[in-house]
């Protein structure tokens, strides 16, 4: 459930707000254990992704840090070698 939470700090370019508010959205359904909640919790889940996601973009952008960047590019390149080797190849 939470596989789209991912390290969000120190990535040229920045993390998008979409990205943040993906882990947010992410972070909240695995706290309430649901994917889709009820019409009757709806508001209060949209208003706890929304908030995090807030508090989530505040923490990005006041981290500091003296390690140089991470490429994107490179990094999605060693989530899939290391799935490969996990999951084996694929068809």
């Amino acid at each position: 459930m939470c596989r789209n939470i991912r390290p969000l700090n120190n990535f040229e370019p920045p993390a998008t707000d979409d990205e943040v508010h993906a882990a947010a959205l992410q972070y909240v359904r695995k706290i309430a254990g649901t994917t889709k909640p009820s019409a009757a919790n709806q508001e209060a889940f949209d208003t706890a992704v929304d908030e995090i996601a807030h508090i989530s973009r505040h923490l990005i952008d006041a981290l500091v840090t003296t390690a140089p960047p991470k490429n994107r590019e490179a990094e999605a390149a060693k989530a899939r070698a290391r799935a490969q080797v996990r999951y084996g190849a694929s068809a």
